[in-house]
């Protein structure tokens, strides 16, 4: 190599001849302090010495830092051959699924889907409120078949949590989607009356922009792929929108309440001598109460998730 020593610009070179083989292109790092030449062993064994005279050559030094005896090079390869046959022993226990790629490619398409779904839902109804200037009344009647599918297909996820295929907890799904399905289904759905009001638009609004993020994040996971940004978002944009969509699902019940104890649907009433009629207005009321017992422990599931993928990173300490 040529470089600039304390005298001038010259040419340095060295030769070792090596006790043993070694491999023949050595790994070579150049720094602003110095350079740096990896020369690895052919076959990980104990040397007596380094070079094949036995007399050390003068410019020589050895880095005490990274110096190891006999006895401490034999304990690190056994502990590397150790630690070879245990993994070994673990891959060989653990039996191979072989619906494994079926499963994967299930729930890809199944998230695909699901994304497309909510996608459509968020896409038509900012372009009809702030292209097309169309207003929040007619929300449901142009965007709730697409709603029913994607709140209907969403009952896999209960399922897929319950056989195991996913490792979501089953409580916090099981809320989850029953809970919107009672919304949409029994509130929104089987009253004429609520759904012309602007807080479906919210509703459907939060909910569609929520999975937007979700799904897809779910099947990149599935092909082992992850995308720190899309990662953060599904991870961090709940913070806003959960408590919203349920500020609006909340609404949505409240309202819903009079039209009910009104009309009289759903409430059930008991043959007996009082003539006690069990008024599902009053079941609503209950479910406004359960309604944040259920956002308290989803909002604690969600931190937990987001504390674990965006959290520190421990370091493992032997």
């Amino acid at each position: 190599a040529q470089g600039h020593g304390a005298k001038g610009d010259n040419v340095y070179e060295f030769q070792i001849e090596f006790l043993q083989p070694v491999e023949p292109k050595p790994v070579c790092r150049v720094t602003q302090r110095q350079l740096n030449i990896t020369v690895q062993k052919k076959e990980s064994n104990w040397w007596e010495r380094l070079t094949k005279q036995e007399k050390r050559p003068l410019f020589l030094a050895p880095d005490f830092d990274r110096w190891l005896d006999e006895s401490d090079a034999e304990m690190e390869l056994k502990e590397k051959e150790e630690e070879k046959i245990n993994k070994m022993k673990i891959e060989s226990r653990v039996p191979k699924d072989p619906f494994k790629h079926l499963k994967k490619g299930y729930l890809v398409m199944y998230n695909l889907v699901q994304f497309l779904g909510f996608s459509w839902i968020f896409v038509n109804m900012t372009v009809r409120l702030f292209i097309l200037g169309k207003s929040f009344y007619d929300t449901f009647h142009t965007i709730a078949d697409m709603m029913y599918f994607c709140q209907t297909l969403a009952l896999m996820e209960v399922i897929n949590s319950l056989i195991g295929l996913v490792k979501s907890p089953l409580l916090p799904t099981v809320l989850q989607v029953f809970g919107r399905n009672f919304i949409l289904f029994v509130v929104l759905g089987s009253l004429e009356e609520m759904q012309s009001k602007p807080v479906v638009f919210f509703v459907f609004y939060f909910w569609s922009i929520i999975e937007l993020f979700r799904y897809p994040y779910y099947m990149l996971s599935c092909i082992g792929i992850e995308w720190k940004p899309l990662t953060w978002l599904r991870y961090t944009s709940w913070i806003p929108l959960y408590p919203l969509g349920g500020l609006a699902e909340a609404v949505c019940i409240v309202q819903s309440i009079p039209i009910f104890s009104e009309t009289g649907k759903f409430s059930l009433g008991l043959p007996n001598p009082l003539n006690v009629t069990i008024q599902f207005s009053f079941l609503l009321q209950i479910c406004l109460i359960a309604l944040v017992l259920v956002i308290s422990v989803n909002f604690r599931h969600l931190y937990k998730q987001r504390k674990q993928h965006l959290g520190p990173k421990k370091r493992k300490t032997k």
